[in-house]
């Protein structure tokens, strides 16, 4: 595995590199998961609620598509 390297702006948005256009769909559902996973153990343990409420995926310069939480943290 490598490691996850995420930054998340003042208003809660949270950016990371998942893949490359030449990965295939199975390297990128598992970078998808892992990067899920890291934010999600990263949330503090005072906070409540949802940490996570909407995972959008997109190229560096291309629109974002919705990702369902559920499908993203599947195993």
């Amino acid at each position: 595995g490598g490691e996850v390297q995420f930054r998340a702006e003042k208003g809660g948005v949270v950016h990371a590199g998942v893949g490359k256009a030449s990965f295939n769909e199975t390297m990128l559902v598992e970078n998808i998961r892992a990067f899920v996973e890291a934010v999600q153990k990263a949330k503090p343990s005072g906070s409540k609620g949802a940490y996570l409420t909407k995972i959008s995926l997109s190229s560096t310069m291309g629109a974002g598509v919705t990702i369902d939480i559920a499908a993203a943290t599947a195993r």
